[in-house]
């Protein structure tokens, strides 16, 4: 996680910073505008307003700013802010605000879902796959265990099957009878008993 800053101001909060996330294993970016001057509170709410619902609790956040984070985390981290600002800078290379062929307006700021997504899209060497592909495979794993869950699912109703066959009666049986729809039967219709009887079966229908 790091800043990049010095950005020309954007978006109606006149954003001039960046917040870049990246995920250790699976190099899946998240782009944030924020301010250079954001308080850790401000990044704290920040990360849980935008980022941890769709992410999770973080088992631990290793910063570029932290005097601690290993060379090659620091290196790793220094890769993805040129990445980004060089994105940056060609989208803005045109003007700090240009419009499209619909005629609407944009700057660095609106643009940071599409350069979120063109990296996503983009091989990464440490992994030689695309972030993306890891979505896919969670995919996979959700398919896994949707079949999963129909296969348990079919086997305990098999088992209940055949524990709980259709019961057959004939006339001079013993049953019991449930009262429920009875409206001679005074008190609140929780506290009756489940079963009453048991009744002998006079004639069959």
């Amino acid at each position: 996680m790091d800043w990049v800053t010095a950005l020309p101001p954007s978006g109606d909060r006149s954003y001039n910073a960046c917040l870049v996330i990246v995920d250790r294993y699976r190099k899946t970016p998240i782009f944030l505008p924020c301010h250079k001057d954001d308080t850790a509170m401000d990044t704290a709410l920040l990360l849980w307003s935008r980022v941890l619902s769709h992410t999770g609790l973080f088992k631990n956040i290793i910063s570029e700013r932290d005097p601690n984070i290993s060379p090659s985390n620091r290196w790793a981290s220094r890769k993805n802010d040129s990445t980004l600002e060089d994105m940056i800078r060609r989208f803005c290379a045109y003007g700090l605000e240009f419009k499209d062929s619909d005629g609407f307006i944009h700057d660095w700021c609106t643009l940071i879902p599409a350069l979120e997504l063109a990296y996503k899209k983009s091989v990464h060497s440490s992994t030689g796959q695309t972030p993306a592909i890891f979505k896919v495979m969670l995919d996979k794993g959700k398919h896994h265990a949707k079949q999963s869950m129909n296969g348990a699912f079919e086997y305990a109703k098999q088992k209940w099957d055949k524990s709980h066959k259709v019961l057959e009666f004939k006339v001079g049986d013993l049953a019991q009878v449930s009262p429920f729809n009875f409206n001679n039967i005074k008190g609140p219709k929780k506290l009756k008993y489940s079963h009453v009887g048991p009744f002998v079966i006079a004639a069959l229908h």
